[in-house]
């Protein structure tokens, strides 16, 4: 059996490809290295400290709207739906998630489309199921990170060989740091059945390529075409859910709704195409529009809102409450960001419905209107999608023994085990201090008519705390009866709803990163709190654990796998285990004062 310095050892010197220091993404932003710091002392400062960060983010969408590569995606995008192929997006945590929301909004524009305006749609070739999601893991990671999943290039071939990609589709593959195995793969095997292949990631090429071998063979390949989004170093350094995934929404979302434009030209007439948002179609509107959205993100206004919002938040969890968001159109969205506050700041991840020893999430999200069944749908405007793959799958294709310990069920009934939809959850309002919060965006029904807001007032009744969040919004709904918080941003309309999801993606990452900060689990602008869970994971343990103890990365790399041996040790069922990153700063500190004695 290895020892954790056997481990480690093994980790500094056969593991150097998920090395990842070097890269920007991986790197600590100069603006907020006083960040946790400062929204202690002041939330609105620290809000307007990310907000700085999201401002580089402009001329960086300028220079990729410009590029020849941006625009053969686009005209790829195209043809795939003129020759009726398929367009697959590919990404693994963060990036899965957003090609999960990408093939969800599509599905929206076309099943509204068909409803709002048959007369058009009549004459319209259907291209509803022409984009297709490939998530490292499948649906399931949407709701819960799967340990060591991305670390095999094996796994994400197969998932996109079982989708069925072929010659002349279309596989745009995402990854913010740009060296995802599972990703790659997806790639690789599109590239081996002749599709098209996009590699998209917020990493200068030329660091990524001397830096990872994987890296450099897909972006040196001839047949891909590469977009380069390097977006810097993030605002919470790691933290690509941040900035990098909202450099990947903007220009993949822009990409399929220009691709889908020019489709449409073929068939209907540009007054049809103004029923359907298709305005303002060029990329000098689309940063004009970015540009917009972020200088109403950082309004007074906007930042006292979100201020409010974070320390409404860190009260319920200061007195160990919990937060239930409730939902429709946007819930989708805030799943995402609640599904990532567990990996990035060690939260307890949600719970099935089965499961009465685990303990329960810090914030969950749910559909007051429709049952779990009806939600999921609702939510991603099809049936969710499951992997069926067994222990004996994993290990032909060559999964660790580690790995094959967990033997993780992927199936649809996992996924269902997941209670999104308006069934009563007693475990949700049963702590003395627990909140129910409504989320509305863009141009959601505020009437008190409305089954949102309905809904939203029978069901949480139960709980003892009642907040609203509103989005693009001037006012809250007059009927609603808690406290508000107001983000009265201009949100232009958009086949896809890019504008609206762009906001909520932005702010709602804005409240959970200041929310954890003032909870104590970033220091700096580092996640002190962060996971494990992967090879990529565990160097950027190594690196915080060497910067925030003063030590090299080698002794750092052996106290956290002393701490992961010691916690994997001690650990009881239905308790959520401490920090190794936490642990291993206090066993150096240990060693560091016995050593001066």
């Amino acid at each position: 059996m290895q020892t954790a310095e056997d481990k480690a050892s093994h980790f500094i010197e056969n593991e150097t490809e998920f090395h990842l220091g070097e890269l920007l993404t991986e790197q600590s932003h100069q603006k907020t290295r006083g960040f946790s710091t400062t929204i202690i002392s002041s939330t609105a400062d620290g809000v307007r400290m990310l907000r700085e960060v999201d401002d580089e983010l402009p001329p960086i969408a300028d220079k990729v709207f410009h590029g020849k590569e941006f625009s053969r995606l686009v005209s790829s995008i195209h043809g795939c739906l003129a020759g009726n192929r398929r367009i697959f997006l590919s990404g693994c945590g963060a990036t899965g998630r957003l090609c999960i929301l990408l093939e969800t909004v599509w599905r929206r524009f076309w099943k509204n489309g068909k409803s709002l305006h048959p007369d058009s749609f009549r004459r319209i070739s259907d291209r509803e199921g022409n984009v297709f999601s490939i998530m490292s893991a499948g649906d399931h990671a949407l709701i819960r990170s799967v340990e060591g999943f991305e670390d095999y290039a094996e796994f994400g071939s197969r998932q996109i060989m079982e989708a069925g990609v072929g010659a002349g589709d279309v596989v745009v593959a995402i990854s913010e740091g740009g060296e995802t195995s599972s990703v790659i793969g997806t790639a690789r095997h599109g590239l081996d059945v002749g599709a098209e292949v996009f590699f998209v990631f917020n990493n200068p090429s030329e660091i990524l390529s001397r830096r990872v071998k994987r890296s450099r063979e897909l972006i040196n390949d001839k047949r891909v075409t590469v977009l380069d989004l390097a977006s810097g170093p993030m605002a919470i350094a790691g933290s690509t859910r941040m900035q990098a995934t909202t450099m990947e929404l903007l220009a993949v979302g822009t990409a399929l709704e220009l691709g889908l434009e020019r489709y449409l030209q073929d068939t209907i007439g540009s007054k049809e195409l103004d029923l359907l948002s298709f305005n303002d179609m060029d990329t000098v509107a689309y940063s004009r529009h970015f540009s917009g959205i972020l200088n109403s993100l950082r309004s007074p206004e906007a930042i006292t809102a979100a201020a409010g919002m974070i320390e409404f938040e860190e009260s319920v969890y200061h007195q160990k409450g919990l937060v239930t968001y409730f939902a429709d159109e946007y819930q989708l969205d805030i799943l995402t960001d609640t599904t990532e506050r567990a990996p990035t700041f060690r939260l307890p991840p949600f719970r099935k419905c089965d499961d009465r020893i685990s303990p329960p999430s810090w914030a969950f999200v749910k559909n007051p209107i429709h049952p779990t069944t009806e939600a999921w749908e609702r939510l991603l405007h099809r049936p969710p999608r499951g992997l069926d793959w067994t222990k004996e799958t994993f290990r032909e294709m060559g999964a660790s023994q580690e790995f094959l310990k967990q033997s993780p069920n992927l199936c649809v009934s996992e996924i269902l085990k997941y209670q999104i939809g308006n069934e009563d959850d007693v475990f949700r309002h049963y702590p003395e201090s627990n909140a129910a919060i409504l989320v509305m965006a863009g141009e959601e029904d505020p009437s008190g008519s409305s089954p949102l807001l309905s809904g939203f007032t029978k069901h949480s009744a139960k709980y003892r705390k009642k907040a609203g969040l509103f989005i693009g919004m001037d006012k809250a709904p007059s009927d609603f009866i808690g406290i508000s918080f107001t983000i009265p941003c201009r949100l232009p309309k958009s086949p896809l709803d890019i504008w609206t999801r762009l906001a909520v993606k932005m702010l709602l990452n804005t409240v959970s990163t200041g929310t954890c900060a003032r909870l104590g689990r970033v220091q700096g602008n580092w996640m002190a709190f962060v996971e494990t869970s992967n090879k990529k994971l565990i160097d950027r343990a190594s690196r915080l654990i060497s910067e925030l103890a003063q030590v090299p990365y080698e002794k750092a790399c052996l106290a956290l796998f002393e701490s992961l041996e010691q916690i994997e040790r001690n650990r009881k069922p239905g308790e959520i285990p401490p920090s190794p990153v936490q642990v291993s700063l206090e066993r150096i500190r240990h060693r560091q004062a016995k050593s001066k004695t």
